[in-house]
């Protein structure tokens, strides 16, 4: 079955917008959680502009599936992320003036930064992921800087404006996920997909993990949280029988 990891982000964002103590996205991520969610994802950014180190300490405390902290190599973001310890880190690349992550991690660029990074948070027991774009070059360098998986930027495809431009992202999206297994990473997959866009991504073979916010968090605003997580749940499980009814399909063919 694929894996619904609900990122809490926007819950904050919420609260921030008058700087009062609700709603707290340790609540959201305990509901996220009772609706079938399989891990809670946050991004604590260097401003803070959301999660904040508080929020941090308290889903390491609360979080009962697996805990994915999205980050930055600023060094004080690392000692926190060393100190807490989440089940994974997923390194992104991070501008202050940026409204969210905008492509991903350049790899190749900081390889030498980045290897002995990922052998510090292994010491520790915590796997790590890149956000990166679907290039081959990139998930090559993430293979060899010892990443465990690779997070697709599915951008290219949902900002896409045609269908030709979304068959294409698609396409380089597919090879992407070819290029990474080969290298022997796991692949997840986020970034702008939302009830409307995600099917055609969650049918490509190979992804196990999506990483989902802000469309699971506006849609909670009108219907609550559960419903909402549900809702994207059901969206994945269609497609994981999607997944099934192929590979038994083949099974059913006659050596060639």
């Amino acid at each position: 079955m694929l894996k619904l990891n609900v990122n809490i982000d926007h819950v904050a964002t919420l609260r921030q917008a008058r700087r009062t103590d609700e709603p707290d996205p340790a609540w959201a991520a305990t509901q996220a959680e009772l609706a079938g969610a399989d891990g809670i994802t946050f991004h604590l950014r260097e401003d803070r502009r959301h999660i904040n180190d508080r929020d941090a300490e308290v889903l390491k405390q609360v979080v009962a599936t697996k805990l994915n902290m999205e980050m930055s190599t600023d060094a004080g973001i690392v000692k926190i992320a060393m100190r807490l310890k989440p089940d994974q880190v997923t390194l992104v690349p991070e501008r202050r003036q940026e409204l969210t992550t905008e492509g991903g991690l350049d790899v190749v660029r900081n390889a030498k930064r980045l290897k002995p990074l990922v052998k510090r948070f292994k010491g520790v027991g915590v796997a790590t992921s890149a956000f990166i774009e679907p290039a081959e070059t990139q998930i090559r360098a993430a293979a060899e800087c010892g990443f465990d998986a690779v997070e697709l930027w599915t951008g290219g495809y949902a900002h896409a404006k045609t269908p030709r431009a979304r068959t294409n992202a698609l396409d380089t999206l597919i090879e992407g996920v070819d290029r990474a297994h080969d290298f022997g990473l796991d692949v997840h997959a986020g970034h702008g997909l939302t009830y409307r866009n995600v099917a055609p991504v969650a049918w490509i073979p190979g992804i196990t993990d999506f990483n989902i916010g802000h469309s699971i968090i506006a849609r909670s605003v009108l219907v609550g949280i559960r419903e909402a997580v549900q809702e994207m749940r059901r969206l994945l499980e269609t497609a994981s029988h999607h997944h099934m009814a192929i590979v038994e399909a083949d099974d059913l063919l006659p050596d060639r």
